[in-house]
């Protein structure tokens, strides 16, 4: 059974920054590519970025775009996300999301088979 669990997410002061983490058990995780979505209250869930299961391809979109990072550590079968001068707007719940296996990095919810729980971020201005 696949499980993805997500942690890290807490309350954060605008301009701070936060890394959050998905645990990945009962898939061979180096061959899934992972992604990272969000979703706010009242809003639909928005990709927010993505790593390929091989060579390490990352995608952003440009909201997040040179703040965000994701990497991912294939030993401990996680995938990071790390933020860096967080804003009001980038509050929500936080999801990350496994697609594969050999499947190339996506970045519509629907490119993406297991979803974790999801950890609240929530930034104070």
């Amino acid at each position: 059974q696949v499980q993805l669990v997500e942690s890290g997410g807490g309350l954060v002061q605008a301009g701070g920054s936060l890394r959050v983490s998905c645990a990945a058990s009962g898939l061979t995780f180096r061959r899934f590519s992972m992604g990272w979505f969000r979703q706010a209250p009242g809003k639909e869930r928005e990709f927010v970025a993505a790593i390929s299961w091989i060579g390490g391809s990352t995608y952003y979109p440009d909201s997040v775009a040179g703040r965000f990072a994701i990497s991912r550590d294939n030993a401990k079968n996680t995938v990071y996300l790390q933020m860096n001068s967080l804003k009001p707007e980038d509050t929500a719940v936080y999801y990350c999301a496994a697609r594969g296996p050999l499947q190339q990095l996506g970045t519509r919810t629907d490119d993406y088979e297991y979803w974790g729980q999801g950890t609240q971020v929530t930034v104070s201005s």
